[in-house]
């Protein structure tokens, strides 16, 4: 006769415990493996949100503005342009582009500053699906919200000899901001929508360049230029990219737009919250599956 020898229960429960413990592990490196493969998507979702909220509190507030609240800020700022002797002369991410003379940036910040939040003015980049808000000055907590204005450049309202320099962040993984700049090509057009108005430009030149190099920031007698800057390549920021472009006409579509302050589309769907979901379920399944249920022992 066969003799069966059973585990003592000691024994079984360690069993259980160690197969438990194993299964626990495995499913909760699945569930950090799943949210950290997404956490970028899930992110970006969430900063493109909150931008398309600026941008669209932004327009309510042009809206109540009315045209002539709106054309005497652009008034303003225009003079205020009419007072700059060089424009921006260093590399944006390095540091103050002017003195810290308090009289000069209390002036920069009392102009366009009727936006909620810090925001100037907002931008549109139609080849790269950009639909951002632009703030005041390029330090770092601006630049990792939205495009930042270069103190020392022209404000964003246009006119001949000025030359203004937008900046953001590019390969944040928590949003996208000018990730895909390197995308821009020349012919491409881009918008600046200020205080009702609608600025369009068109690149004329892309360039990648030393942080040192800033005579393309200067100005140039009769042009009406915007350059947009951003690190690169990705990860190590030793260059800059600079796309420059020079003012065109409105079209007609776009003056109209501007009139009716249209506002920004939200983000689609959060795709990723599914996937996620997906995965911390798969995860709680595994767990469920794997984990041994011993037979309790007869008496």
């Amino acid at each position: 006769m066969t003799r069966t020898i059973e585990t003592p229960p000691g024994e079984r429960r360690a069993q259980r415990a160690r197969a438990g413990v194993a299964s626990l592990v495995i499913a909760v490196m699945g569930m950090l493996g799943t949210s950290i493969a997404l956490y970028p998507a899930g992110a970006g979702w969430f900063s493109q949100l909150e931008q398309s909220f600026q941008v669209e509190d932004y327009s309510e507030v042009m809206t109540e503005l009315g045209p002539v609240g709106r054309e005497e800020e652009l008034a303003s700022a225009r003079a205020y342009n009419a007072t700059l002797s060089g424009g921006a002369l260093i590399d944006p991410y390095g540091g103050t582009p002017l003195a810290d003379q308090q009289a000069i940036v209390r002036a920069y910040q009392e102009q366009l500053d009727l936006g909620p939040a810090d925001v100037m003015a907002r931008i549109r980049i139609p080849s790269i699906a950009v639909d951002l808000p632009i703030y005041h000055g390029t330090d770092e907590a601006t630049l990792r919200r939205g495009v930042g204005h270069l103190l020392g450049s022209a404000m964003p309202v246009g006119g001949d000899g000025n030359h203004t320099v937008l900046t953001a962040h590019r390969g944040l993984p928590e949003a996208v901001l000018f990730s895909d700049l390197d995308k821009v090509e020349t012919g491409d057009v881009f918008e600046l929508e200020v205080y009702g108005e609608v600025l369009v430009y068109r690149v004329r030149e892309v360039q990648v360049i030393e942080p040192g190099n800033t005579d393309l920031l200067l100005p140039e007698s009769g042009g009406d230029l915007v350059s947009l800057v951003t690190c690169t390549p990705l990860g190590i920021n030793s260059h800059r990219i600079i796309v420059t472009g020079e003012r065109i006409a409105t079209p007609a579509a776009d003056t109209a737009a501007a009139e009716e302050l249209v506002m920004p589309e939200v983000p689609g769907a959060p795709w990723w919250s599914v996937l996620l979901a997906g995965g911390w379920a798969l995860s709680v399944g595994y767990r469920s599956l794997v984990t041994p249920r011993l037979p309790t022992p007869r008496r």
